[in-house]
């Protein structure tokens, strides 16, 4: 007989060793209750708040002025999408780094013509509404010059009147249809069809928010939301998230940089940052091969002090 046969009839039988009872699914539920306490208390404890989205009908029923305002911008092409540039426009060269257009360089490619992709558009395709056509039609069949002087006259007047109140707006021939076609993108903003007609343009899936979400930030309701949490780039920008809650920690050091000149003050600081931070990191990457940076742990030996124990019984 060979020895592995003779190991395995020494083998004690498993019914031969002591046995008690254990109750596994008593362990499961009360394992259970305390992961979910747990969880529970440290949510609440250190989770940041549920901020839920702004839709454009939220800002057309808690901001309706500046909706109207921003209407008019749009057509007048001051607002921020108008003359931002690519990848939406060549209205601004945009980002540059040195002699390097980044963002020129990049081209148009998600074209938007502020007025009427945001505004004349969707107004386009509501029904049933003979003022609205009307209104569309005399701004269609206008010169360009003739509708930015409309959308101007029309832009000044609600920045002059009280709270940018449209109806503390004296009427005047010299706004065009501008008046009505505004007054209606608020009332179809309102409904929250104009979420819908944005977000459906050009788009086969009908999931493209980036026109709704240019229209958003072109009003001023948006950033006073974010200013009012916190989050308005002068307080750690992106890393901090909504109130006082930290963010992510992690990026402190990118966005360190634009809180500090010249990176504060300049219309490039996107790429700049951008920039210094690849410096940065390829920096670190190349710290071993980098004569006297490499060289800085020997001359100073905090680690022999951290792991003073091990060193101890190494001399």
């Amino acid at each position: 007989m060979t020895a592995t046969a003779t190991r395995r009839r020494r083998t004690p039988d498993a019914h031969a060793f002591p046995t008690r009872p254990y109750d596994l699914v008593k362990e499961f539920v009360v394992a259970l209750i305390v992961v979910a306490v747990l969880t529970t208390v440290l949510a609440a404890v250190f989770s940041s708040p549920d901020e839920k989205s702004i839709t454009l009908s939220d800002w057309a029923k808690k901001a309706p002025n500046d909706v109207v305002a921003t209407a008019a911008g749009e057509l007048a092409g001051t607002t921020t999408s108008a003359g931002y540039g690519p990848p939406y426009n060549n209205a601004a060269t945009g980002q540059t780094l040195g002699p390097i257009a980044l963002q020129k360089w990049a081209g148009v490619r998600l074209p938007v013509d502020s007025a009427q992709d945001l505004v004349i558009t969707p107004l386009r395709a509501v029904e049933g509404d003979a003022a609205l056509a009307g209104a569309v039609s005399t701004w269609s069949s206008a010169a360009g010059d003739q509708q930015t002087k409309w959308a101007t006259a029309y832009a000044n007047a609600l920045t002059a009147a009280p709270d940018g109140n449209p109806a503390a707006v004296k009427p005047s021939a010299g706004y065009g249809p501008v008046p009505v076609l505004a007054a209606k993108f608020l009332q179809l903003a309102r409904t929250g069809g104009l979420e819908g007609a944005l977000d459906a343009s050009g788009n086969f899936y009908k999931g493209d928010a980036t026109r709704g979400l240019l229209l958003l930030s072109d009003g001023a309701y948006l950033e006073d939301q974010a200013r009012a949490r916190n989050l308005g780039g002068d307080q750690w920008g992106m890393m901090n998230e909504t109130g006082n809650y930290p963010g992510q920690p992690w990026m402190w050091l990118y966005t360190f940089w634009y809180q500090v000149k010249p990176f504060s003050t300049s219309d490039n600081a996107d790429a700049q940052v951008w920039a210094l931070m690849m410096v940065l990191t390829l920096g670190l990457v190349l710290v071993p091969f980098i004569p006297g940076v490499r060289s800085i742990p020997r001359w100073v030996p905090v680690h022999r002090l951290i792991w003073r124990n091990y060193y101890r019984h190494q001399t």
